[in-house]
């Protein structure tokens, strides 16, 4: 049996929300619309179900990790970049050749509170997340297993059997 993952994904809550993925049919929906090559990896090669997520609001006056979610689907061919009406279409994604991939996450609880940029930078195992660090702007990211731990802990949760 493989060892669970876990991985931070961001989104711009005008754009998706959390919120948006609590209201999904079973709270479960895709994670498209990825067009860098290294989230692109992890998305088609790394991640598996049953991972961990950390649900991070981006792009807002207070970003901050907002809930936990799990992957229900692995990677599988991002379907948007063939549909030239999509905001994520690209012309050099073909049936043969997808170039993009997504994975479907599920909503699984809210944090109590929004964990902020200030507070993960205060607490001692999280001030190194690769969110944080300057210049990475990568929408799917690696969490290390203590890095999610210690976000169960501030939130005071359990890990809820992803």
């Amino acid at each position: 049996m493989a060892t669970r993952r876990y991985w931070l994904m961001k989104s711009e809550p005008e754009c998706f929300s959390f919120a948006d993925l609590e209201n999904r049919p079973n709270g479960i929906e895709h994670w498209d619309g990825v067009r860098n090559y290294q989230a692109r990896n992890f998305l088609r090669d790394e991640i598996k179900a049953g991972d961990g997520v950390l649900f991070y609001h981006s792009n807002i006056k207070e970003p901050a990790i907002v809930g936990l979610a799990r992957v229900v689907r692995e990677g599988y061919p991002d379907h948007t970049a063939l549909d030239p009406r999509s905001d994520h279409f690209d012309p050099r994604a073909s049936e043969e050749n997808p170039l993009w991939f997504m994975v479907d996450v599920q909503y699984v609880a809210p944090l109590p509170h929004p964990l902020t940029r200030s507070e993960l930078q205060a607490h001692p195992v999280l001030r190194g997340m690769d969110v944080l660090k300057k210049g990475n702007r990568l929408s799917v990211q690696p969490v290390r297993p203590e890095e999610w731990q210690a976000v169960l802990e501030i939130a005071g949760l359990q890990d809820r059997d992803l």
